[in-house]
């Protein structure tokens, strides 16, 4: 996707009602669209969510969301569904029936955005599906939010952080957005 070729404010005042961006929104918007790797560290509220999630609308693939925090994930798929988004979770709030009816929408390509907990992402069964869709439609990016968690010093360590270097090593062309608060 070039970032050339796309008129970002339109799409910024269509999808999300905002006629500017915010701080380096901008440049970290064209720098997924652009396939680069990002690292974003914005204070609270300045907007990091919209960095990954116009991308992931904008693209004909689906993307990843990596977040620890399922509250989060079901507030940002209830906004995102409410502007017309293809957007879903997967974590352990859902039972086995749900669970399965979005992992058959995650495979048939019916989504934009998919949120996983890194438990969830670092299973081999969902590695395995990730591959399938990498082969087709395609993995538009990575995004991982409350990237601080990749420390094992503070509190919120996840050891599943640690591990998601396997999302190069799987999947080298698929760029990677790694977001935190200040």
């Amino acid at each position: 996707m070039n970032p050339h070729e796309i008129d970002l404010h339109k799409e910024l005042k269509k999808y999300f009602g905002f006629n500017q961006f915010k701080g380096l929104q901008e440049q970290v918007v064209k720098s997924i669209i652009t396939g680069n790797n990002t690292f974003v560290i914005m204070p609270t509220g300045g907007g990091k969510s919209l960095c990954f999630q116009l991308p992931a609308i904008l693209s004909e693939n689906i993307s990843i969301v990596i977040s620890p925090l399922i509250a989060l994930m079901q507030d940002q798929v209830d906004a995102l569904t409410q502007l017309g988004v293809k957007a879903s979770f997967l974590n352990s709030s859902l039972d086995i029936a749900t669970s399965q009816k979005v992992t058959g929408q995650l495979l048939a390509g019916d989504l934009d955005l998919i949120y996983v907990a890194p438990e969830r992402l670092m299973n081999p069964g969902f590695l395995s599906i990730l591959e399938r869709l990498n082969a087709g439609p395609g993995i538009a990016l990575f995004a991982i939010d409350e990237a601080h968690c990749v420390s094992q010093w503070g509190h919120d360590f996840r050891p599943e952080y640690r591990q998601l270097t396997v999302l190069h090593e799987r999947f080298p062309k698929v760029p990677r957005i790694a977001l935190t608060a200040t």
